[in-house]
């Protein structure tokens, strides 16, 4: 493969980290997972983390959270048209409604001048998902939200690292949740963490995470459930209808070990995204994301124009045949994908709204890949020779 759309950033201290959780004979979550959970809250200088088994878990629980601590069920949050299949799916599936909103087609993000004809009564969030490493408008989203009382949550999931105003994504609001999957800024096998300024929400959501249950909670915390002083009754006494979506010991212990190299993951990347932009930041055939502030850059997004657009096929054709891998910029336009045929009901009405941005991603945009721990420039360089012999 010339140029891969994610490679490892592991080494020997990460399998060191997993044979110790081996040698200790503790494979669930327990004491690594703990400590990477506070220093994960330490270095995005959140006052609580919760640790899950993958960032769609966290997404789930975190919309989980909404409607049984804050009885949402029934509202409607209001989404970008793109983003990532379950940034969407555990809303409906805690029985709140989609509220569709264009993306800006520069920065893929959600469109705030396009949020205040969406809102209506039954409006509670923003759930502002930060794509391809690249902060919202947050000025704009903030701004909207004081002035209709509405909740800002984060699906920062591909931006870990992004920062708006000198504040980290992931902190800006209620909630706000990662990914460590393997192609992510830090790969944990699978992994997910939700941050959160609320001690009661992040208690919450401890006990959703687990089977529902008061075992992982602090011994002084009585919001949840009064205890009797009885293990063994308080160990298996369940308080929320929770799931099992706990990490393994082993995420945790590798996640620590990532963490420490995280600096020097996104400085890559930051270096890699110059050389590309050097190559692809100002063509008439395509363009290139536009960064918003700091973007951490996961990806490299593109959008085909000129005399490629409506070309997409052939360009992904000639591009796979030249090992150059590529991925569409996820979900594309939401409201396009056969799944919505099953969710009409759990839709805001939007028939009257416009959403080019999103349809032009849809026909014309792809992404490929950005590598915390190798320099790219021989792969974007080819990249940009062959989409060259298609002018």
């Amino acid at each position: 493969m010339t140029y891969p759309l994610a490679s490892s950033t592991w080494g020997k201290e990460e399998l060191d980290a997993i044979q110790g959780v081996i040698d200790s004979d503790m494979y669930t979550m327990g004491a690594k997972v703990k400590q990477f959970e506070k220093e994960f809250a330490e270095y995005f200088e959140s006052p609580y983390a919760v640790m899950t088994n993958s960032g769609s878990s966290a997404n789930l629980i975190m919309m989980s959270l909404l409607n049984w601590r804050h009885a949402w069920s029934g509202k409607d949050i209001i989404v970008p048209a793109l983003g990532w299949s379950t940034s969407y799916f555990p809303i409906v599936q805690n029985g709140m409604k989609l509220n569709f909103v264009d993306i800006d087609p520069n920065t893929f993000n959600i469109d705030p001048a396009k949020i205040e004809e969406a809102i209506t009564p039954n409006t509670k969030a923003i759930l502002a998902v930060n794509m391809l490493g690249n902060p919202c408008n947050f000025t704009a989203i903030k701004e909207i939200c004081a002035k209709y009382e509405l909740i800002l949550l984060e699906d920062n999931c591909e931006s870990m690292g992004a920062k708006w105003n000198n504040r980290y994504c992931g902190t800006l609001g209620l909630a706000g949740t990662f990914s460590f999957f393997f192609s992510h800024h830090i790969q944990t096998m699978e992994g997910g963490m939700i941050l959160t300024p609320n001690e009661e929400d992040a208690h919450y959501m401890r006990s959703l995470r687990a089977h529902g249950w008061c075992r992982d909670l602090p011994l002084d915390d009585e919001s949840l459930y009064k205890r009797t002083g009885d293990p063994f009754y308080d160990s298996f006494t369940f308080v929320t209808p929770g799931y099992c979506v706990r990490p393994l010991e082993m995420s945790g212990a590798v996640g620590s070990e990532q963490l420490k190299k995280f600096p020097k993951l996104l400085w890559t990347r930051e270096q890699n995204k110059k050389y590309f932009e050097e190559l692809f930041g100002n063509q008439p055939w395509a363009r290139m994301q536009t960064e918003h502030e700091r973007s951490s850059w996961f990806t490299f997004g593109l959008v085909l124009q000129g005399v490629l657009k409506g070309q997409r096929e052939m360009v992904i054709n000639h591009l796979t045949s030249a090992g150059i891998q590529s991925r569409p910029i996820g979900t594309q336009n939401m409201m396009r994908q056969p799944v919505m045929n099953r969710l009409g009901s759990m839709c805001v009405p939007n028939a009257n709204r416009n959403y080019d941005g999103a349809n032009d991603l849809h026909e014309n945009g792809f992404m490929v890949g950005n590598h915390g721990n190798l320099d790219c420039k021989e792969g974007i360089f080819r990249m940009f020779t062959e989409m060259r012999k298609l002018i």
